[in-house]
Parts: C-alpha cells; sequence; structure tokens
C-alpha cells in the first residue's frame, strides 16, 4: 500500500519540491499540502495520512506546535511526524522530539534521507539525521550527571540495555537484530517492553530517555 504523506511548509517552491521528490516513490503519495500550521493540523485530522511532514518555522502555528497538536501527550490518536527544517539548532530539535515527531531532518539531506525519514515513521521507527544524533548524545553527555529523573517502572534488562542504546543511535529494527544476532520479532518484543517499562510512547521517546539518563556515552 502507498504511504499516504501530507507536506507543510510555508514556501510554496519547497513544497512544491517536496511533493515531487515523494511522488517520484512508487509507494508514497503526497495527499496533501499546507502553508501554515494551522491548515497542517486541520487537514491532518481529515485526511489522518500515515506521515505528517512539517516545516518548523511557519506563521501563526509552527512546526512544533503543530506536531504537539498531532502527535503529542495528549493526543489520543497520534499521528506520525517527520520535522524538517533549514535550522540546525539544538532547542529546536529537542523542542520536535518532545512534542512527539517521529524524525527529524534537515532540508539539505537529500531526496534518498527524506524517503527513507518517510518510511521510518510508516513504519513506527523514528530517523534523525546522523550529524543531529551524534551532537545530541554529545550534549547531553557533557551535561553532567542525570540526578534524579524518571526511572524505569520495572529494571531493565541487560538485553533492553543493549536494544536501548541501539534506538538511541538511530538504529532501525532490521539493523538492530542483524548488529544483535537476534530475530526481527524479538527486536520488536525488546522495544515495546522499554516503552512500558520506561512510559515512552514511541522510540524517539525512549532514545530521548536513553539520552537524559546517559545510557549513551559516544556518538
Amino acid at each position: 500500500m502507498s504511504i499516504r504523506v501530507l507536506v507543510a511548509d510555508d514556501q510554496e517552491i519547497v513544497r512544491t519540491g517536496l511533493t515531487i521528490l515523494l511522488n517520484a516513490h512508487p509507494d508514497i503519495t503526497v495527499v496533501g499540502e499546507a502553508a501554515n500550521g494551522q491548515r497542517a493540523v486541520e487537514l491532518a485530522r481529515e485526511l489522518r495520512p500515515d506521515v505528517c511532514l512539517l516545516d518548523i518555522r511557519m506563521p501563526g502555528v509552527d512546526g512544533i506546535e503543530a506536531t504537539r497538536l498531532l502527535a503529542g501527550p495528549g493526543v489520543a490518536d497520534p499521528l506520525a511526524v517527520v520535522v524538517i527544517t533549514t535550522f540546525d539548532l539544538d532547542e529546536l530539535v529537542y523542542a520536535a522530539l518532545r512534542a512527539g515527531a517521529r524524525g527529524f531532518l534537515l532540508k539539505e539531506a537529500g531526496a534518498a534521507m527524506l524517503a527513507e525519514a518517510v518510511h521510518a515513521a510508516a513504519a513506527g521507527d523514528a530517523l534523525i539525521a546522523p550529524s543531529i544524533t551524534a551532537r545530541l548524545l554529545r550534549t547531553f553527555a557533557a551535561a553532567g550527571p542525570a540526578g534524579a529523573q524518571r526511572q524505569p517502572v520495572d529494571p531493565l534488562t541487560d538485553r533492553e540495555e543493549e536494544v536501548l542504546r541501539t534506538v538511541a543511535v538511530g538504529r532501525t529494527n532490521s539493523e538492530i537484530a542483524g548488529e544483535l544476532h537476534i530475530s526481527l520479532s524479538t527486536v520488536k518484543t525488546h522495544v515495546a517492553s522499554l516503552m512500558a517499562k520506561l512510559g515512552a510512547r514511541n522510540r524517539v521517546e525512549i532514545a530521548m530517555w536513553a539520552y537524559e539518563h546517559r545510557r549513551v556515552t559516544r556518538p
């Protein structure tokens, strides 16, 4: 089945370019376009696309607020959101991921990574530009002791700790299976267990927990 995508960007030429790039893939179809965050939220709720591709800097409701409205903690039936932006700033990355985004890309990432991010989000995975992931790891690692923060409801097993670290550095389920020499279904079981123990709604929240608790010490 084709992955249905909503594209939101306040620049028409960018929306058109993203739409052309995505529609070039036989299994991806752009089903709607929006020029601002408010319209993006309205269309997303109406069309229920598989993935929402949102720019951060838009007039009125920006991409981060739109992400929160579509995928945030209070949303009963969240949509998959990938944030794409020109601005490579740590605070924007963190805010977008906290708002519920499943991916974060720079507009310079290229067509291949754009399609990969859409496929990952549609599959329930997360893709964050590698350069951003590495910098976030360094930032959190340099921030000092984690302090008193939310702990798992049950202790993590050794294998869950391994899966946690691979999720945190952006590995997909297939990559984790190959790296840890376990089956794909076993990976999915461990990821589901991590979500339950950490109170995480998705893989990005698992990764953010790992960063905040210094479970990953090198990019």
